[in-house]
């Protein structure tokens, strides 16, 4: 796939894919940087620590993703307590 590199507000984020037909995926880690320079991973903990962040992310994996594991989505989705959710913890569960 094609790498772009844009620039929005002076911060330079990677593209991987075709922008016009909407087939394009957008680095995060890029867009936290914004926010956090030093420490993005940070900026995108908060983020999926919010519960309609994780379920924007469910609704695009059982869009996108054949493999989305569901039961263990609405396990992690269900627990009591706090939820704190890390990109790596998304991706192994």
């Amino acid at each position: 796939m094609k790498k772009q590199i844009i620039d929005a507000n002076g911060t330079k984020i990677s593209v991987i894919g075709n922008i016009i037909d909407e087939e394009a995926y957008i680095s995060l880690t890029d867009i936290a940087k914004y926010k956090n320079a030093d420490d993005p991973r940070i900026v995108i903990s908060n983020w999926m620590s919010s519960y309609s962040t994780i379920d924007f992310l469910a609704m695009w994996e059982g869009l996108y993703n054949s493999d989305f594991n569901r039961m263990e989505f609405h396990t992690v989705r269900n627990e009591p307590g706090r939820l704190v959710m890390t990109p790596t913890q998304w991706i192994e569960k």
